[in-house]
């Protein structure tokens, strides 16, 4: 069977599809350094997994959107639009107080991850027939992702995805621990019989499919529902889900586009180009989380500015613009256009 790579099956298997499997082996060979380096080494673990690779995976969009002529030209509406309504609907939530805006953030950026893996398996999946078997696949995406968060709002964790007591309003639903349980394992072993089942009668198997699905299910239930750890939650969270976005962006806008095509950004292209693209990503991220340290945050540095908390309601929403675009833009640029008959 030829397998539906992205790329090719090294740069495929270490960028996109290992990352949850590496760090889910570092975590079980290392919890109590794990441990200690959350407590003596926050900072550095907060400039290499939220900065350089959460915040960068954010920027790395640039280069499907903003950085790309004529795709702007094409779309004026969606690429200047997006933006105004992001800090427009950012105003109204944060009228609602601070915790009612960092709680709807955080449910965009839920179903944001979600959609990831969904999109990720299509891909993967995009050779294959439109059976019951792919609408197996689609659900164990689903069930793996949307359970451990199920699992999250109903009882409380020792990690936060952006604030503290940002999900305490849905531990007020009625306990359905015990029924998502059974959906959960329930689906779970459906997938892996059908998965065997497939391999059985056909003697093929799809690679990347397989492993994408089984790293998001270990991903999350591990990250979220096994282990109650802050770094834990982070570094697969973290890791899962911005490298693989970052190769996305670089393979299929960079590295697989004819040189006419791209135009400038055909600088990108070489090896030398690998290592500008990922500066450039890293610089606006830095920039970014520079300005939330010293205007809002002031956890890691600060420049003692005292900005009215007044402001906060004009700053905050403004700030949270490029990261809300990403979420609302990326519902419309991985779309393929309509076939015409």
């Amino acid at each position: 069977m030829k397998q539906p790579w992205i790329h090719n099956s090294k740069t495929d298997g270490w960028f996109i599809l290992s990352p949850p499997f590496v760090i889910l082996l570092i975590v079980f060979l290392f919890q109590k350094q794990i441990q200690g380096l959350e407590n003596h080494y926050s900072f550095y673990t907060w400039l290499f997994l939220i900065v350089f690779v959460d915040v960068a995976h954010v920027y790395s969009t640039l280069f499907k959107t903003y950085f790309v002529k004529e795709e702007v030209r094409k779309r004026k509406l969606l690429y200047y639009g997006i933006p105004a309504l992001s800090w427009i609907l950012g105003l109204i939530l944060y009228q609602f107080g601070s915790l009612t805006f960092w709680s709807v953030l955080a449910l965009v950026a839920v179903f944001h991850f979600i959609r990831q893996q969904y999109g990720f398996m299509r891909i993967y999946a995009r050779f294959e027939p439109n059976n019951w078997g792919k609408i197996v696949d689609e659900i164990a995406v689903y069930s793996a992702t949307i359970f451990p968060m199920l699992y999250w709002f109903k009882t409380p964790r020792a990690f936060t995805w952006f604030v503290q007591n940002e999900f305490n309003w849905l531990q007020h639903l009625p306990d359905y621990i015990p029924v998502i349980k059974i959906l959960y394992f329930g689906i779970l072993m459906i997938w892996i019989v059908k998965t065997i089942y497939e391999i059985v009668k056909t003697r093929q198997f799809n690679i990347p499919k397989i492993a994408l699905i089984s790293g998001t299910y270990l991903s999350w239930y591990f990250g979220i529902v096994y282990f109650n750890n802050d770094l834990v939650f982070t570094f697969l969270n973290v890791i899962s889900h911005g490298i693989p976005y970052v190769a996305l962006i670089y393979i299929t806008e960079i590295q697989q586009k004819e040189d006419q095509n791209l135009n400038r950004l055909s600088l990108f292209k070489s090896t030398f180009g690998i290592f500008l693209f990922i500066c450039v990503i890293l610089a606006f991220a830095f920039f970014e989380e520079f300005l939330w340290e010293i205007l809002v945050w002031n956890e890691h540095f600060s420049l003692h500015l005292n900005i009215s908390l007044n402001w906060f309601q004009f700053l905050v929403p403004l700030l949270v613009v490029p990261q809300l675009t990403h979420y609302l833009l990326d519902g419309f640029i991985w779309r393929k256009p309509k076939k015409v008959n």
